[in-house]
């Protein structure tokens, strides 16, 4: 074999993966450095100030990945032509926003055109969990940006769901029963409003005491919030898979995950077991963070993440 064609064919090998696109750890290691020390100071300023962040950032992960992808697509904001994900009813209430804003910002200045807006995502998801008493764990990046961002794209599960509807919308994703209970887990440290609550007031599923205290804190006119997990809220604990083997569950789909033959046995196991909840939960949160990524040529790095660098996007 001639000696320029050997050169050739292990160039190829090394570099195809690079051409190709593809999720690593470490992916930044080279050409931003500090990408992921950057992100971890923002969301850590932000979460001395509010430690609601980590539910508000599980959320605003899990509904970017559900739609079309772990693409940023849920963070374009909407023009004259087009509502984007922003808009749709699932969205309205998602937070977290001006943290990704933040960090962008700040990379932008450090990395120009490097770091996307999805792994921003990704990783300020990663970063907010440990902070709250989750597993620390390592996340592949490399993720690129999409080109779209539409409301009527979005049709995510509601809270109001039975269990085999919502593991229909899981199974879809490539998600199997133990992976949704897990990732369902998160409510651990989230938050819903009593408009979604009110409806639960009369069921004989509810724990009495439990009826009694949303029944007086949602009995106002005003949509408060309330948490999904009535004893550790701010903590990323097992908790919750305890209050719902309890019948303290806050949302109707939470309750029947403790209620339906497929799923109670995973939540009876989290409930005694909180190193197993964990190990479940890095593994689902990796492999959710791989949903239908945008790698390589694909899709662009945002400048903004707010808007598409590109004009010609659908």
């Amino acid at each position: 074999m001639p000696k320029m064609e050997f050169i050739t064919i292990l160039m190829l090998i090394f570099l195809y993966p690079f051409a190709l696109g593809e999720l690593r750890v470490g992916f930044y290691n080279s050409t931003c450095p500090k990408a992921e020390d950057i992100v971890h100071d923002v969301v850590q300023r932000t979460f001395n100030q509010d430690r609601t962040i980590t539910g508000a950032l599980l959320r605003l992960h899990f509904h970017d990945c559900f739609v079309k992808g772990c693409d940023a697509s849920i963070l374009i904001d909407s023009t004259k032509g087009t509502k984007s994900e922003k808009e749709a009813g699932p969205n309205r209430t998602v937070r977290g926003y001006e943290l990704i804003d933040e960090a962008k910002t700040i990379l932008e200045k450090t990395c120009p055109s490097t770091v996307s807006c999805a792994d921003i995502i990704t990783l300020a998801t990663r970063d907010s969990v440990a902070l709250a008493g989750g597993p620390r764990y390592t996340i592949a990046t490399g993720r690129h940006d999409g080109l779209t961002s539409k409301s009527s794209d979005v049709d995510l599960p509601g809270p109001d769901l039975s269990v085999s509807k919502v593991l229909q919308a899981f199974t879809a994703k490539g998600m199997n029963v133990r992976e949704m209970v897990t990732l369902l887990g998160a409510h651990t440290v989230g938050f819903t409003h009593c408009s979604f609550v009110k409806g639960r007031l009369s069921d004989p599923n509810m724990d009495s005491d439990l009826q009694a205290g949303l029944g007086k804190f949602c009995g106002g006119k005003n949509d408060t919030t309330v948490f999904l997990d009535q004893r550790t809220g701010f903590v990323f604990d097992n908790e919750f898979f305890g209050q719902m083997m309890k019948q303290r569950g806050v949302l109707t789909l939470d309750q029947n995950l403790a209620l339906d033959p497929s799923t109670r046995g995973v939540v009876s196991e989290f409930a005694e077991n909180a190193a197993s909840f964990r190990e479940s939960f890095v593994d689902a949160m990796v492999k959710l963070g791989r949903t239908g990524v945008l790698l390589g040529n694909q899709g662009e790095v945002r400048r903004n993440c707010r808007v598409f660098n590109k004009m010609s996007v659908e």
